[in-house]
C-alpha cells in the first residue's frame, strides 16, 4: 500500500458482494466511495460500514445514468483528486430466458447495467485512474461468460449451463471489455482485472449460493491489489471443481 492513503470506489456496493468488497477495502486502509443508485440503501449502507470505524462514505451513482455517472466522477475528482482502485460491481441477474425466448427488452435492460455501465463508468472515471501511482480497475464477471467453459465440453456442469442466454452473453461481453482495456493501458500503472466471485449467495439468485459474499470479496480484493509485477487482463477466481481461485488465459 503506498503511504498516501488509496482511494477506491465500488459501484452497486449496497449489498451483496459490492457491500462486502467496500468494506474489505476499507479493512485494508483504503477511503471507500460506497456506490448505490438509491440514496437511502446507500446511504444506510455506509453507515453500517462507517459506525465499525471504517472509512465508507456513499456516493450516488446509477450507472445507466451518464449525468449520475459524471457527477460521481465530478466529487471524486474535486474532494480526491484521484482514484486508486474502481470496482465495476453493479449487475443484475439472469431473466432465466433461453436462447430462442429472449425479448429485446430483456437484452436492451441487462446490457444497459451489465455492460454499459462498465463502459461509461471506467472512461468516466480513468483521468481520476491515471492521477494514482498504480490504479486497479476489477470488472465482476462470471464463469458463465466463458466460451471454453460453457461451450467446449458437452459432458462439463457449465455446458449444461442452458437456461438463459442474457447474463452469461453480458459476462462474455464485460470479458472483452476487461481484455481491451488491458491492451489500451498496458504501457501505464493501470491494471485491468475480471474477477469471478463464483456461485454466491446473493439476491440474484435468493441466496442459495453456496459461496459468501465474502469469500467472494476477496476475489476482488486480490485483484484490486496486484502487484507491480502481475499481468494485466487477468480473468480470475472461483472455477467450478476448483477449491482455489485459478488464473485462467486464451478463449474465456
Amino acid at each position: 500500500m503506498n503511504a498516501e492513503r488509496e482511494i477506491a470506489l465500488v459501484t452497486g456496493a449496497n449489498k451483496g458482494i459490492g457491500f462486502a468488497t467496500a468494506r474489505k477495502l476499507a479493512e485494508l486502509g483504503m477511503t471507500v466511495y460506497l456506490g448505490a443508485r438509491d440514496e437511502t440503501r446507500g446511504t444506510h449502507a455506509a453507515e453500517q460500514l462507517h459506525a465499525g470505524g471504517l472509512d465508507v462514505t456513499y456516493i450516488q451513482i446509477d450507472v445507466t445514468d451518464d449525468k449520475s455517472i459524471a457527477a460521481a466522477a465530478e466529487r471524486v475528482k474535486t474532494e480526491r483528486g484521484k482514484l486508486d482502485v474502481l470496482v465495476n460491481n453493479a449487475g443484475i441477474g439472469s431473466p432465466d430466458a433461453i436462447p430462442s425466448e429472449v425479448t429485446r427488452a430483456q437484452l436492451r435492460n441487462m446490457f444497459e447495467i451489465n455492460v454499459f455501465g462498465s463502459v461509461v463508468v471506467t472512461n468516466a472515471f480513468l483521468p481520476l485512474l491515471r492521477q494514482a501511482p498504480a490504479a486497479r480497475i476489477v470488472n465482476i464477471s462470471s464463469e458463465v461468460g466463458s466460451l471454453s467453459a460453457m461451450l467446449d465440453d458437452p459432458e462439463s456442469m457449465m455446458y449444461q449451463y442452458l437456461r438463459d442466454l442474457v447474463y452469461p452473453t453480458t459476462k462474455a461481453a464485460v470479458n472483452m471489455i476487461t481484455g481491451q482495456y488491458a491492451k489500451e493501458l498496458r504501457d501505464t500503472p493501470i491494471k485491468v482485472s475480471a474477477a469471478i466471485p463464483g456461485y454466491v449467495a446473493t439476491d440474484f439468485n435468493g441466496r442459495t449460493g453456496h459461496r459468501t459474499p465474502e469469500q467472494a470479496a476477496e476475489i476482488v480484493t486480490t485483484l484490486a491489489t496486484l502487484p507491480a509485477d502481475a499481468p494485466t487482463g487477468q480473468y480470475w477466481g472461483s472455477l467450478t471443481g476448483a477449491e482455489d481461485g485459478v488464473h485462467q488465459h486464451g478463449r474465456w
